[in-house]
Parts: C-alpha cells; sequence; structure tokens
C-alpha cells in the first residue's frame, strides 16, 4: 500500500504498525502490521484505515477517524507524537482507531427574539430555553410549545427539575429581576403553539440578579446563586392548594392571578462568597459546587451548610461543571479564557490536573458528557463551541455556527450539541458518535 505523501509532506522513515479498534464490523480492519510514513497525521493515518477497510469490502464508504496511542489522542505527526512522548518506533507500533467525535449534521436554528441566555437540553424530547426578552420556552420537535410569561428582566438561567408524572415536568428559571419561577408544564396538553403558562410559585429572597439555578437529583429542591454573592436553597413542593399552570389565553390576567400565585422563601441561605456567584451545580444530593467572580470554586455541604472544598484560580469565573471519573472532576472557565479541572481528591495542590486553552474570549459555559468520563463541551464569547476529550489538549471540534458571542451550551439526547447566543438562535449540532 503506498501511503507516502498522503499528508503532503516530504518522504519519511517507515514505521511499522498495526491498527486495532474495539469497533465491530464492519470497522475492523486487517490486523497484519503494515509499514507507513512517520510523516503522517490524523487525517493521513484515517486515509490508511479507510483504504484498510475498503480492502475488505468494496462498498466502504470513508470516514474521518481518531486515533490513541497508549491511551492519548494523536494530535501531532506519528514521528512527532513519538518524540514527544518517547515512544520506541523499533518495534511494531500498536495504534487504536475510534470514530471522529464530530458533529455530522447541523439541524436548523430555534429563533428566538432576543439574546438565548441559557439551555437546559436534559429531557430527551425538549430543550428548554432562557431569553432576554424574559421569556422562558420549551421545544419540542423543532417548534415552541410552551412559552413562559411572568419575569420582568432577562431570564439568567433555566433548569428541568423533575418529572411530575405522566407527561408533566418541572421546570424553574431565574432572571434578573432577582427571582426564581416554578412552571409546571404538561407536555400532552399542546392545544396549539406557543402555548403561554404563568408559574406555579415565585421564589423570594435574592437581593440581586439571580446567575444561575441547579435542581438537586431528586428534584424536591433547587439552589440559585445571585449577584448579591449568596447561594439560596428552595423547596420545589408545593401545598395541595397550589393550583397548575394554566394557559393564559384561557384566563384573564389581572393583579388578583398574581397574588393568587405562591410564593416561597429561601430554606437555607449559603454565606462565603465576595462577589457574585455565578454558576451553581447540584450533581451530588449533599453537595453543591458554585463558581464566582471572586476567583474562587467552592463545594457545600448542604446539611451543614458548611463550604468543605475552595479553590483560587486568579480570575473571574463564569461557569463551573462536575463530572468525568466517578463525577468527581470539577471543569470551570472565565475570564483567562483557559478551561480549568481540577479534582478535590487529589489534595495538598491548587493546580488543575487539566487546561485547555484554545478559546480567544471569556469562556460561558461548560458541560461535562453525562456518559463519557473524557469529554465536554465549552462555549465562549469568541463565538465557538469546542468539543474536548481528556486525552488531548487539542480540541476534538471547533462548532462556528453562531455569529455573535455563545453564552450557553448543553448536551442533548448524548450526540447532539445545543448552544445559544447573542445572535438570538439555538444552534444544534447533531450526530456526535460517542
Amino acid at each position: 500500500m503506498d501511503v507516502d505523501g498522503r499528508d503532503g509532506g516530504e518522504a519519511s522513515r517507515l514505521v511499522q504498525v498495526r491498527f486495532v479498534t474495539k469497533l465491530q464490523h464492519p470497522y475492523k480492519a486487517p490486523n497484519a502490521s503494515i509499514a507507513i510514513p512517520g510523516s503522517l497525521t490524523r487525517r493521513g493515518l484515517s486515509i490508511v484505515v479507510n483504504d484498510l477497510l475498503k480492502s475488505r469490502d468494496s462498498d466502504w464508504v470513508a470516514e474521518p477517524f481518531d486515533f490513541l496511542i497508549d491511551g492519548e489522542l494523536v494530535r501531532l505527526s506519528l514521528e512527532e507524537f513519538l518524540v514527544a512522548k518517547n515512544i520506541s518506533a523499533e518495534k511494531v507500533l500498536e495504534i487504536e482507531y475510534i470514530k471522529a467525535v464530530v458533529p455530522r449534521k447541523q439541524e436548523e436554528p430555534l429563533l428566538h427574539d432576543d439574546w438565548v441566555s441559557a439551555v437546559d437540553a436534559s429531557h430527551p424530547e425538549f430543550i428548554l430555553t432562557g431569553c432576554y426578552d424574559g421569556f422562558g420556552r420549551l421545544w419540542n420537535a423543532g417548534r415552541c410549545s410552551h412559552v413562559l410569561e411572568g419575569h420582568s428582566d432577562a431570564l439568567t438561567s433555566v433548569s428541568i427539575v423533575n418529572q411530575k408524572g405522566e407527561g408533566i415536568i418541572t421546570v424553574a428559571t431565574g432572571s434578573k429581576d432577582r427571582t426564581l419561577r416554578l412552571w409546571k408544564i404538561d407536555t400532552e396538553k399542546d392545544e396549539d403553539q406557543d402555548t403561554r403558562i404563568r408559574a406555579s410559585k415565585i421564589l423570594r429572597g435574592h437581593r440581586g440578579s439571580v446567575q444561575s439555578i441547579a435542581a438537586k437529583p431528586s428534584g424536591d429542591m433547587v439552589c440559585s446563586g445571585s449577584w448579591d454573592c449568596t447561594i439560596s436553597i428552595w423547596e420545589t413542593n408545593e401545598s395541595e392548594s397550589a393550583s397548575d399552570a394554566v394557559s393564559v389565553k384561557k384566563r384573564k390576567v389581572s393583579s388578583e392571578d398574581d397574588e393568587a400565585q405562591l410564593e416561597g422563601e429561601a430554606a437555607t441561605t449559603l454565606v462565603g462568597h465576595t462577589q457574585c456567584v455565578s454558576s451553581v451545580v447540584w450533581k451530588h444530593p449533599e453537595t453543591i459546587y458554585s463558581a464566582s467572580w471572586d476567583h474562587s470554586v467552592r463545594s457545600w455541604d448542604v446539611e451543614t451548610g458548611k463550604d468543605t472544598w475552595d479553590m483560587f484560580c486568579g480570575k473571574v469565573l463564569n461557569c463551573i461543571d462536575v463530572g468525568g471519573e466517578s463525577h468527581a472532576l470539577i471543569a470551570a472557565g472565565g475570564s483567562d479564557p483557559i478551561l480549568k479541572i481540577w479534582d478535590p481528591r487529589k489534595p495538598g495542590t491548587s493546580a488543575p490536573i487539566y487546561t485547555f486553552s484554545s478559546h480567544s474570549s471569556w469562556i460561558s459555559a461548560c458541560k461535562w458528557h453525562s456518559k463519557s468520563v473524557f469529554h465536554l463541551v465549552t462555549a465562549s464569547y469568541d463565538g465557538k463551541v469546542m468539543l474536548w476529550d481528556l486525552r488531548t489538549a487539542w480540541p476534538l471540534a471547533v462548532i462556528d455556527s453562531h455569529k455573535d458571542k455563545v453564552l450557553c451550551a448543553d448536551w442533548w439526547k448524548g450526540d447532539s450539541i445545543v448552544s445559544g447566543g447573542a445572535d438570538s438562535n439555538v444552534n444544534i449540532s447533531s450526530n456526535i458518535p460517542l
């Protein structure tokens, strides 16, 4: 097989390799060792594997692959990688190939009337968005099925809290109007498009804009971070007298209606941050994680209200998420704009175990994949969404479908990335093989 010059470079020394994979038929290439130029990069290696697969199946349609050597993704030429990792090329080198983790399709954008500041795509059927026009929206099959109406200022955060029963979901929204609101949505009662509903409960108590909200895994509580430097914890359970949220089209909206809405106060307030609490995460029932403009990342014991771990990174932080191995790694991004990842299980050091620095402006969002310990996505004011793998310092994919700052991002259905931004669009990049 002649693979010289596949990457456009000069002839280099040959390296004996064997390509292996955990992929099933028809992705199994011949197992024999072959000699290939050391100058080949990922593109050239992908061409070689596709040629091998085509030799077994004449109908094979070429597709891109990624390559692992000793568990690390190859992002240099083969020769440069071996030198950098001090790997001998004297013996047959085993190279594992996997499907390239890049979006294969760009869906039609979901259009909004103003900046899209928040998105929650944790539900497999729906996408929940928050917008600077003051409305929340629930999207189903590419159309807006419900509009959440009632906030008096821009929405900053949204969260799908739980599913209460057949077709009923509870969601929470946070706003610059200093309130959180809880909504019960009957997703099966879809009489027409853009059904407008009002909140079933208003949560008051913050003295500044609500910047971030997160639901407890059980769904019976939510927490919120605010410009007032505090984190508040709220109960989502409602009394039996609480009336369901209904379509505003079916009732007259008046001051009496507003007064009839339930109101709630914070069950607990966590104090310790000295500037805006920009992001909160509640992945474990007993622990809340937070990031702040005071340059710190903290974890809080929910029962005692005390911070149990803190890390200062010297920069304003915008976002935080917890995931990776054992759901224990903390990723945070902000103004520098370097994504940093810490492992709190390794005491005695303030240094992150991973740093990713391909963005050129503030990082506005970071989100771990729920089922992969390696993958996470970031969004940035530079207008780009990037897909990362812990096994390489370079992004796996750069999505530049937005025309302005990207303000939020999330995974949807395991193989799609949803992002919203200052171009008033929610974009969906789909068919990502993980």
